[in-house]
């Protein structure tokens, strides 16, 4: 029988096959004005493809599913705790500053590895391999989320001491990395907002921490002169079209080239030098001038049967963990996907964010793999009984309520009897 988790397989294959294809075709050069079956097959990214597939299965198959389903068990009995000073506060702190940790590793000499004045990357011995850590933190906090959203169960739902200490530990692992990559900042709080509410959050609680989110967004914007001059140019890229609107041109040309049918594969002409970023951020671009508007709706359409297929596993788990965790997977590749089609097409201010399965870069392909695996795991165990019904939590918060009394009638004037309600 087909499930969900199938059909996100199929997406994912085909995504990465896809992109396999076009980024091979993106990355053509002058002299090469031909894409080969055999350049393909032994090209970088097939082996990203391949390493990220085998980490999808393995993962599908090992993920300890219980373990991903419910909290830590040493957690649950002082889940009662006050938010500010209780255990779990600790242990979600302690991981935050882990995070930051591995964050700030783009920033040692000798590990870092700087590209256009960014410091994103860290090396991976004496190789041309790098790793992003913003990748990492993507999955981190849809971890951190779902756990908190767990032990934290009776107080999510309360500004002081629910809502605001997960928000500020999203706060400050977002703006740690808002400081070189705003937009992976941006998906990363998005979300973030998204999960907590699923949690249990009230969406008018997240009114008054607003203006200082603003005030944060405002302030990185000027940090950098750069992304101002992207603000401007997205109201208006003709304004400076050799400068910050040249990305934002460029893009809209390669579309509009494309036309219904395309060019043709490896026929695309922005990519031979007038289109930057052609294999990563702005793949979605040559993908419309090779393959059309046809092209554009098979990305779209496989995004969307991969959202929908997420969507599924969601509704099909058990306990709260499992779902926060399903939703997260789920909506950060549909909004970064998102993110990234709104800035090819010129609908949003440029900002450097690959589009999932497709944007050549090997970390980014295969942790998202990692994470769709992880969804197909609970997707396969969702209909088994190995699994609790509600989660710990849950569970001994409905036995602290007392159980209501219903009141039957006999056939005796004035006679009742009561009875505990059944479970």
């Amino acid at each position: 029988m087909l499930r969900a988790g199938h059909i996100v397989i199929a997406a994912a294959l085909a995504l990465l096959m896809l992109g396999v294809v076009m980024v091979n075709s993106a990355g053509m050069e002058v002299a090469k004005t031909h894409v080969t079956v055999e350049g393909v097959l032994l090209s970088k990214s097939t082996i990203y493809m391949g390493i990220a597939l085998a980490t999808m299965a393995a993962v599908s198959w090992l993920t300890p599913v219980r373990l991903i389903a419910q909290p830590p068990a040493f957690a649950l009995p002082r889940s009662t705790d006050s938010a500010w000073g209780g255990w779990n506060l600790k242990v979600m702190w302690a991981l935050v500053f882990l995070m930051l940790a591995v964050l700030a590793l783009v920033y040692l000499p000798g590990l870092g590895d700087a590209r256009k004045g960014s410091h994103r990357w860290i090396k991976l011995g004496l190789s041309d391999l790098t790793l992003q850590p913003s990748e990492f933190a993507k999955w981190f906090l849809v971890g951190l989320v779902a756990w908190y959203s767990v032990v934290m169960s009776r107080k999510v739902g309360n500004l002081f001491n629910g809502l605001l200490p997960i928000l500020a530990a999203v706060g400050i692992v977002a703006g740690f990395v808002a400081i070189e990559d705003l937009g992976t900042a941006i998906l990363l709080f998005c979300v973030s907002v998204v999960t907590i509410l699923a949690a249990g959050a009230k969406l008018w609680h997240f009114l008054l921490p607003l203006p200082a989110v603003i005030a944060g967004g405002i302030a990185m914007v000027k940090l950098e002169p750069y992304r101002m001059a992207r603000i401007t140019a997205f109201l208006d890229p003709y304004a400076a079209p050799r400068t910050s609107g040249y990305h934002m041109i460029q893009s809209q040309v390669a579309i509009a080239n494309g036309e219904i049918a395309g060019r043709g594969l490896g026929n695309g002409l922005q990519k031979f030098g007038y289109l930057p970023e052609d294999t990563t951020d702005f793949i979605f671009a040559i993908i419309c001038e090779e393959l059309g508007l046809i092209g554009a709706v098979l990305v779209v359409s496989l995004f969307c049967t991969l959202i929908l297929a997420g969507l599924a596993v969601v509704i099909k788990q058990r306990t709260t963990q499992a779902k926060v965790i399903a939703l997260g997977i789920t909506a950060t590749v549909g909004i970064q996907a998102v993110i990234n089609l709104f800035v090819v097409v010129g609908w949003g201010p440029t900002k450097g964010i690959a589009l999932p399965l497709l944007s050549s870069g090997g970390t980014g392909w295969i942790l998202t793999a990692a994470a769709l695996g992880v969804l197909v795991a609970l997707d396969r165990h969702a209909s088994t009984d190995d699994l609790p019904d509600a989660d710990p939590a849950t569970a001994a918060a409905a036995q602290a309520q007392p159980k209501p009394l219903s009141v039957t009638t006999t056939s005796a004037p004035l006679a009742a009897a009561t009875q505990p309600a059944s479970a």
